[in-house]
């Protein structure tokens, strides 16, 4: 079966992203999609995009402005597709359904897995994602971290934080976790736990963060869609573990030399561009990584980057 190549737009307006509604005579018909259409031979994915949403929507795109949020392989069965996703904000015009479909600007807090084709799910996640996560480092006792994690909140600002601790035993880990919850909620930002599935259901956390000694002994997903779930991966195979247990996002490296594991073989960009292009949830580049490479990270396919050095 012959995969379809089509270029995917995400037009934003502030925290709005413009909508279509397939009609419901074409296949996934009546769910909601982000616009675009198939890459044509010989077109380049921002050629296709330039051309496709002034045809649907009538809007103008400036063709620099276009940058990439994630690629996207999926199966329906009778039909198999490479979404290639890049955004903007750089469009003129209003928009309006040149094709008779039903178009409109919807806030991103809105968008619901259900109203869109199942390959158009890993694109809500990339919005709705921040595109740096930190995640804390080590300290010596709890009262410590949690003035650390206070200091950097107050200097960084994250958008989402993940409490690692991995050398706390557990009844130490739920102290420093609800204490470091209430400080990241007071900061603005999202939580995520790590090391156990059970963690992603504590009030007032975004998810869990699977190391991968324990995402490798799952079969199935561990928590319900409420909540995220991401796995932390070094290689192609655990990427594919991530894909089948149904995770939100995952972590991928080392991808630069790094302190933290200094005998581990980075994987370098080339590389994680090549891992990238073959999953389909958003992967943060971890290791040796800082704010000054989150476009190197989303240039190749990226969501951000990931780490403890540039912000603990």
């Amino acid at each position: 079966m012959a995969e379809v190549h089509v270029a995917v737009a995400v037009i934003r307006r502030g925290e709005r992203v413009l909508i279509a509604r397939r009609p419901d005579h074409v296949h996934q018909g009546g769910l909601l999609e982000f616009p675009g259409g198939k890459v044509e031979p010989g077109e380049t994915v921002q050629a296709a995009l330039v051309r496709e949403i002034h045809e649907e929507t009538g809007l103008v795109v400036a063709p620099d402005s276009l940058r990439p949020v994630i690629g996207i392989r999926h199966d329906y069965g009778d039909k198999r597709v490479f979404l290639d996703v890049w955004s903007t904000a750089a469009v003129t015009g209003e928009a309006h359904g040149r094709e008779g479909q039903e178009v409109g600007w919807l806030p991103l807090a809105d968008l619901r897995d259900a109203d869109f084709p199942a390959a158009n799910r890993p694109i809500i996640r990339a919005l709705n994602l921040p595109h740096r996560y930190a995640i804390t480092g080590y300290f010596d006792e709890i009262g410590a971290g949690l003035l650390r994690l206070e200091r950097a909140l107050a200097r960084h600002r994250p958008g989402m934080v993940l409490l690692r601790a991995p050398w706390l035993p557990a009844p130490a880990y739920r102290q420093f976790a609800e204490a470091g919850l209430a400080l990241c909620q007071a900061a603005g930002a999202a939580v995520m736990l790590h090391g156990r599935a059970e963690y992603g259901h504590v009030p007032g956390v975004a998810g869990v963060h699977l190391p991968w000694r324990e995402a490798a002994a799952l079969s199935e997903r561990p928590l319900e869609s409420g909540w995220l779930l991401a796995v932390s991966c070094h290689n192609a195979a655990e990427l594919r573990q991530a894909m089948a247990l149904g995770a939100d996002f995952a972590t991928l490296g080392p991808v630069q030399p790094t302190a933290s594991h200094p005998d581990a073989q980075p994987l370098g960009w080339e590389r994680f561009r090549q891992l990238v292009a073959g999953v389909a949830v958003p992967v943060f580049a971890l290791g040796g990584t800082g704010p000054g490479d989150v476009g190197c990270s989303r240039e190749r396919g990226g969501q951000g980057i990931a780490g403890i050095g540039y912000w603990w």
